[in-house]
């Protein structure tokens, strides 16, 4: 039993080894020489350009290294200040559980599945990580190929969950040319990362040109979907290609101007309605009034579904409440402060306000054809639990998801493969940032200081320094994110 055993064992290794695989605790990788071709090619078109293209990623690899360190202390700092002046906040358990923290444009985008990237977002999320990395080994492979070092293969890798690439190059030939060519190479990853995130941040930009001839944009926000556990689910709410145009007098012409609108819905005081003093009298009814425990007050019964306490003032007195059907109240009705605001016609008419609790809100979505939708509640619940678009297809048999998916997709690429392009520039051991600082010193420090053992002394103590500093940033990031 125990041959047979060995016998399987190694041709299960052999197995692995014709196939380039390496499988390990939490590791697997793939190597193969099937692109080496390929790479080549890419190396030796346009020579002229290659090095330019090369020597101006080795200039912005040099001025990343050095603003990384800048932005790792900045963020240390901010991260710091956020510990002692902010208590730790309740967070949604409702994803999985990995956790990686990676820097920015000097703010933690803290990806952390299971507290804040959503599950249904994943895919966006690891394929991004994949395309960043394979960019940025290619750059690698690449630049060495133009530098004459020989290229052994590509291969990709699976960290625990998270994926990435690499390329093999012959270590002797890296060693044997110059530190400026070598720079090249270790700075090429960074520079295509930050190619990488620069092209996708255009293409967002360009988007509503470059899908002009299938969406339009600029008429309202298209709704592509709403939470089973919404508040805006149900007969009188929102469905999915829905175009909301207004949310109370707040105009609603893209998906910025719907958050920026809920934002200063949740920011300010409830509005209220314009409506007659006849009808008020009419529409009002007996009711008993009672204070709830933050001090608003509640003037309707608690099982109503249609009528909202609301208060208002008149020239006697300035806190009166009413028990009014809240539909009949508010349509048709402009939105107001104070009476002033709808005195007109000679009509005596007063501003209702709805009393509601401190962080609730009543608000009116217009939505047309439909009848508006009346949500009462905290307005980012409808933030969280909606999911909008700024396209809408002039065609209905174009996608309404297609231009959220692109928009999504190029975000992600935008935040992981700059988060690479940083993070790989901190002068830190295990990193690009440790080739880039030894290369850097030996290419400027080599005539001031002769002996290259001193050289690397200093190389060692900056990338201690630089280890310890990202180190004390991810800690802490990681420890904000948890403790929230």
């Amino acid at each position: 039993v125990l041959q047979s055993s060995n016998s399987l064992k190694a041709s299960y290794e052999d197995w692995l080894l014709t196939y380039g695989l390496s499988v390990s605790p939490f590791h697997m990788r793939w190597q193969t020489a099937l692109f080496n071709r390929q790479f080549y090619n890419w190396g030796r078109w346009k020579p002229r350009f290659l090095y330019l293209w090369f020597s101006v990623g080795m200039v912005f690899g040099i001025v990343a290294m050095f603003g990384s360190v800048i932005l790792l202390g900045k963020t240390l700092m901010q991260t710091l200040t956020q510990m002692l002046t902010e208590a730790p906040k309740a967070q949604n358990d409702r994803m999985l559980q990995v956790v990686v923290s990676v820097l920015f444009s000097g703010l933690y985008l803290r990806v952390v599945p299971g507290v804040n990237l959503p599950v249904s977002q994943l895919t966006y999320f690891f394929s991004a990580i994949l395309i960043s990395g394979v960019i940025h080994e290619v750059g690698h492979g690449v630049a060495a190929i133009r530098e004459q070092v020989r290229f052994n293969g590509f291969g990709i890798f699976i960290f625990i969950v998270y994926p990435g690439a690499f390329v093999d190059l012959f270590t002797t030939h890296l060693q044997l040319i110059s530190p400026v060519q070598q720079l090249r190479i270790f700075c090429a990853g960074v520079w295509h990362n930050f190619v990488l995130g620069a092209a996708s941040f255009i293409v967002l930009f360009l988007l509503p040109a470059i899908l002009f001839p299938f969406y339009y944009t600029g008429v309202g926000a298209l709704v592509t979907e709403v939470a089973e556990d919404s508040p805006a689910n149900g007969p009188r709410g929102l469905f999915v290609g829905d175009l909301v145009t207004n949310l109370q007098d707040c105009p609603v012409y893209s998906v910025e101007d719907w958050n920026s609108c809920l934002g200063d819905i949740s920011e300010k005081s409830q509005v209220g309605y314009c409506i007659s003093a006849a009808t008020l009298q009419q529409l009002s009814f007996p009711a008993r009034v009672y204070r709830r425990l933050d001090g608003t007050v509640e003037c309707c019964s608690n099982n109503s579904l249609t009528d909202i306490c609301f208060s208002y003032s008149n020239n006697l007195d300035s806190h009166l409440y009413a028990c009014l059907p809240a539909r009949k109240v508010i349509e048709a009705s402009k939105v107001c402060r104070t009476n002033t605001d709808c005195q007109k016609d000679f009509v005596p008419s007063l501003c209702v306000t709805p009393s509601l609790e401190n962080q609730t809100r009543l608000i009116r979505v217009k939505h047309p054809p439909h009848i508006d939708m009346l949500y009462v509640g905290h307005p980012m619940h409808l933030q969280y639990t909606v999911s909008l678009s700024s396209f809408v297809p002039r065609q209905n048999f174009l996608s309404i998801d297609l231009p959220v998916v692109i928009e999504t997709f190029c975000k992600y690429l935008i935040s992981l493969s700059g988060a690479l392009a940083v993070i790989n520039a901190v002068p830190c051991f295990a990193l690009d940032g440790q080739w880039i600082l030894n290369s850097f010193l030996e290419a400027t420090l080599s005539s001031l200081i002769v002996e290259k053992q001193n050289r690397e002394l200093v190389g060692f103590l900056i990338l201690l320094a630089g280890s310890a500093l990202l180190a004390a940033n991810v800690a802490l990031g990681l420890w904000m994110v948890t403790a929230r």
